[in-house]
């Protein structure tokens, strides 16, 4: 009897911002990795997901929102790890959560035409869909843009179709050895994971335009035998934003500080002392010098 082959393979997770990629990844790893929110733009870098299994090993690759317009560094920056993301792996998935085709759509299109790479259309956010009658028509009309290997409903958030989702995957993925140790989920540092979770406290807790103006660095990382101590500094680009993220009297900060904190114990697994200020780097997000210095890999 033939022993079915142990697949392994990279996958790239595209699309639009706000999409649910990071939800999808999250979902299908069975564990949080990537940062999510409800605003645009949340993932800003490019971010493995391992899912080992007995019969595979898939290697997810969330990447930042693709988007037309944003002159600004830091969405050339975003579209750049995007575009980049898509180079060398075996499969890439095309997120979508809505039944519009506008510029943006084409745009992606055309570069999935020049990655020449199979491509799954993954209709994502199907729960939300009132009419699904609508979701036929949709299908056959997008069919005709590309030759997409498959095209599939899915829901990252209640995990509808996502075993459907991976059998897909699975078949269009070569055999070969293990590319990361069993036990691997990700290849971010504890020290990048710390950024992502700090900013996503930030992104969910302040309004619609401040988030795209704020990043983290991380000034100390201490491991000792029972406590790892984090000094971190949130930077914005204008004062007025500092004053609205401290918050009255620095309940914004502390509420912040507190929410993290919780994650952080959970990923690290010991006590942790966060401590977070805040400084001004006035339009750091459209200087190529300053987001390499902030961590921007390839932004210089």
């Amino acid at each position: 009897m033939n022993k079915t082959p142990f697949k392994v393979g990279f996958v790239a997770l595209i699309g639009a911002p706000n999409a649910g990629k990071s939800t999808l990844l999250n979902h299908l790893l069975g564990q949080k990795i990537s940062i999510t929110s409800r605003r645009p733009q949340t993932t800003r870098h490019r971010i493995l997901g391992i899912k080992t299994t007995d019969t595979s090993q898939v290697v997810y690759v969330d990447t930042p929102g693709m988007h037309l317009g944003g002159k600004k560094a830091l969405n050339k920056y975003l579209n750049k790890t995007a575009d980049a993301s898509m180079l060398g792996v075996d499969v890439i998935v095309w997120v979508k959560d809505d039944m519009k085709w506008d510029d943006n759509d084409r745009s992606i299109i055309e570069k999935l035409k020049q990655a020449g790479t199979p491509v799954v259309l993954a209709i994502n956010k199907i729960d939300k869909v009132n009419n699904k009658q609508s979701l036929l028509p949709f299908i056959q009309k997008i069919s005709l843009e590309h030759a997409f290997k498959s095209i599939i409903p899915i829901s990252a958030l209640t995990g509808k179709q996502l075993d459907e989702f991976e059998g897909l995957l699975l078949d269009l993925l070569p055999a070969g050895d293990l590319m990361f140790p069993e036990d691997q989920i990700t290849d971010s540092s504890e020290r990048f994971m710390t950024t992502e979770i700090i900013r996503e406290k930030l992104i969910r807790r302040l309004g619609q335009e401040i988030p795209h103006s704020v990043t983290i660095s991380i000034d100390q990382f201490s491991v000792e035998e029972k406590i790892t101590r984090i000094y971190a500094v949130i930077w914005v680009e204008r004062d007025g934003q500092k004053n609205i993220v401290i918050g009255d009297k620095g309940a914004g900060l502390k509420e912040i500080g507190s929410q993290a904190r919780v994650d952080l114990e959970r990923m690290l697994d010991t006590k942790v002392y966060l401590n977070l200020w805040v400084k001004v780097k006035k339009n750091w997000s459209d200087s190529e010098r300053d987001l390499g210095s902030l961590g921007y890999r390839g932004a210089e």
